[in-house]
């Protein structure tokens, strides 16, 4: 099953504020920061087209007498470990998927508690009754139909999806409901004339295959209800496939020295906590969004894999010379390093880099590591950054809540 809690940041407000429960109430970013975005939403703000990741400003001209709440992170970590501790009751396989939603495999329960339907009408009434919040609940033979079967009702409901009956329910929705059809993969789907899920799955694996590459399969086993992949254990850790961090600066960007600096915090963040985990990464990635909300990303493959702060700094601002020219101001920026390797692992030597330098700068790295975890983020900061403190005054190494997010 897949239980998703309904606007979930915005419920908890609710909690800790009644006054507002029949309000329409969106949770949302630090507007004096510039993070100024719907994070999430009630079933009372839904009702105005209220969107996820919309301007504060644009949600108010459709709802002017929209509650706008602050974020309080602390709060949605606490029941969303309260919901796991609720569904722990009921196995012990257990796969987060965000803060607010996560997949359980009940299989080995059914002779305990009844049947699939009902042991999530039994975590849906607990959680209403004991935590305050409500869920939608998807009860299917897979992963990727139980996560649909949590979305068909919302909210405080429980969708039973079946070898029986997924053709009825499942192919009659739009393709972009299907897990990881973004809004690209859908254009593209939509210009082949595929527009269910149901027309996905009978659409030729072949020319899928030309449209899509590997991509296809994935696709194709999706919408047929093909995936096999087991919900993990909740002790169980998965791989780390990427470290990286962004963010929305406090003005908007107008040089390339501006971008240079938040660069320079970004990727200090990055191969902090890419040294804490022990890996070298080999390929590094950036995200740019200006001031029209158009984003792009680029990525480039190292010569030797790293985690020095220096080299994953040059590779980003080569990356962002290559690539933007300031026709337009620049809004937020991120960094993401990825393709790791343990980081006591030798490397091939080349006479292109000098053995004696790389040497010399990690145990620079590891000095201004343990400076900062000794005496915080701000004791030691390159000069560059005081040109423009303001700027640069954000910590992404701690600030940033990461949350565990990931199919595969």
């Amino acid at each position: 099953m897949h239980s998703d809690c309904n606007g979930f940041f915005a419920s908890v407000e609710c909690l800790y504020n009644p006054d507002i429960r029949n309000k329409p109430v969106a949770v949302c970013g630090d507007q004096d920061k510039r993070h100024g975005i719907i994070l999430a939403k009630n079933e009372i703000a839904k009702k105005f087209n209220i969107k996820t990741g919309e301007p504060i400003w644009q949600a108010l001209q459709k709802c002017p007498e929209l509650v706008t709440a602050q974020a309080h992170y602390d709060r949605y970590i606490r029941f969303s470990k309260l919901c796991r501790e609720i569904y722990s009751d009921y196995t012990d396989n257990i796969e987060p998927f965000g803060l607010d939603e996560a997949w359980l495999d009940v299989t080995g329960s059914t002779l305990v508690y009844g049947s699939g339907k009902d042991i999530a009408e039994e975590i849906r009434y607990r959680i209403k009754h004991e935590l305050g919040i409500t869920v939608s609940i998807g009860v299917s033979f897979n992963k990727i139909f139980a996560k649909l079967g949590s979305d068909y009702k919302k909210p405080d409901a429980v969708t039973v999806i079946t070898k029986e009956n997924y053709k009825d329910i499942v192919w009659k929705l739009k393709v972009s409901d299907l897990l990881y059809v973004g809004r690209a993969t859908e254009k593209k789907l939509h210009k082949l004339g595929v527009l269910t899920i149901g027309e996905l799955a009978d659409f030729p694996l072949n020319l899928l295959r030309q449209n899509f590459g590997k991509w296809a399969d994935i696709l194709h086993n999706f919408s047929n209800g093909l995936d096999y992949s087991p919900v993990m254990k909740s002790d169980e850790v998965s791989a780390v496939k990427s470290i990286g961090n962004s963010t929305t600066a406090v003005r908007d960007l107008q040089s390339f020295e501006d971008a240079k600096i938040i660069f320079m915090v970004l990727c200090d963040s990055v191969c902090r906590r890419m040294r804490e985990q022990g890996f070298r990464a080999k390929t590094v990635c950036i995200s740019v969004r200006n001031t029209e909300l158009s984003t792009f990303t680029r990525q480039k493959k190292l010569e030797i894999s790293t985690n020095l702060t220096k080299d994953v700094l040059n590779a980003c601002l080569k990356l962002f010379k290559q690539n933007y020219s300031f026709d337009k101001n620049i809004r937020s920026l991120g960094v993401s390093v990825s393709d790791f390797e343990p980081d006591y692992l030798s490397h091939q030597t080349s006479i292109f880099f000098s053995e004696e330098d790389i040497i010399r700068q990690e145990q620079l790295d590891c000095t201004i590591d343990t400076i900062k975890n000794r005496f915080g983020n701000y004791a030691l900061k390159p000069a560059k950054l005081m040109f423009d403190k303001e700027l640069a005054a954000f910590n992404p190494k701690e600030e940033h809540t990461v949350h565990p997010v990931g199919y595969f």
